[in-house]
């Protein structure tokens, strides 16, 4: 059965604040190979002219990750997980986030189409600070595949 079309538009309730930590962005910047050391180094991001060491720009995944397992949990919504495939991701970056930020995302289900056996969710999570301030909107695809479906 396909994901009811009257998700579309719907909007979650903004995420719980995510403190954003000095260590947290270096250990992200080591997991994805980020090796500037504006990732690491406050002297450096000071030098390059940021308040405080800044997270690669792909960081913000962390903030609206909390809010897809939000949608993905809601039995409302009716998928399995382990039939959910990752598609895409992309980012449309205001500022970077930085070290001491607080964060919450929101997420906005922006459409779904169906196709034989797969449900296409396309989805987009407004970050902000906690003091209402843009970061960045990340916008993710999901393809889910519904149980029974062949292929």
């Amino acid at each position: 059965m396909s994901i009811d079309q009257g998700l579309v538009g719907r909007e979650l309730p903004p995420t719980a604040p995510y403190d954003v930590s000095r260590s947290a962005i270096a250990s992200f910047a080591a997991a994805i190979g980020a090796d500037d050391p504006v990732h690491h180094d406050v002297g450096a991001a000071r030098t390059a002219g940021y308040d405080d060491v800044v997270a690669p720009l792909t960081y913000p995944i962390v903030v609206a990750f909390a809010a897809m397992n939000v949608l993905l949990a809601d039995p409302e919504v009716a998928v399995e997980l382990h039939n959910v495939v990752h598609a895409e991701q992309r980012f449309e970056v205001v500022r970077p986030v930085r070290a001491g930020d607080v964060l919450t995302a929101r997420l906005r289900v922006e459409s779904l189409r169906s196709t034989a056996g797969t449900d296409l969710i396309a989805t987009s999570s407004r970050i902000t600070t906690v003091a209402g301030e843009d970061v960045c909107t990340a916008h993710a695809t999901l393809v889910h595949r519904r149980p029974g479906a062949d292929g």
